[in-house]
């Protein structure tokens, strides 16, 4: 019975957990139409806080900050890319979970190729260098025989 009763809790615990945010309810906005849009611009936000979350999934109080922030812009009457661009001005182009390749975020886009790209070129280097080394000397007759000896066959 009680076994039951735990697999019931954890299967409603897993089955639920995805449909939950952050967002609470004095944030949600009256309007479908411009909570959607606020829902949907807080999934492009990082969570300064968390860095790995969007604000919409993070429970940081300044993720809580800019959900305000955002739907006080909407309900002002800005576009999403007002709002975008309010927000990136005012907090900088990390708040973005996807930022644009632009020349201030060259440096986040490129070092991922470059790192692989580098690191691939030293392995080619290594096995060019390898292969360019002379051959290991053949072993003497005594170092055969003891060898042999060793390793318990015979040569």
């Amino acid at each position: 019975m009680i076994l039951r009763l735990l697999f019931t809790a954890l299967l409603l615990i897993m089955v639920g957990e995805p449909s939950v945010r952050a967002v609470e309810p004095s944030e949600r906005l009256a309007d479908p139409a411009l909570e959607a849009r606020a829902r949907s611009l807080s999934q492009e936000l990082r969570c300064l806080v968390c860095q790995n979350q969007s604000i919409d999934e993070s429970n940081a109080d300044l993720a809580h900050d800019l959900r305000v922030l955002l739907r006080q812009r909407l309900v002002a009457g800005d576009t999403d890319q007002q709002v975008l661009d309010y927000i990136v001005k005012r907090y900088g182009v990390f708040v973005l979970l996807d930022p644009p390749f632009a020349p201030e975020t060259w440096l986040l886009w490129l070092t991922p190729p470059l790192l692989v790209l580098g690191g691939g070129g030293w392995l080619l280097l290594r096995a060019r260098r390898r292969r360019l080394d002379p051959a290991m000397p053949d072993l003497t007759p005594e170092e055969d025989a003891r060898a042999a000896l060793l390793l318990g066959d015979q040569r």
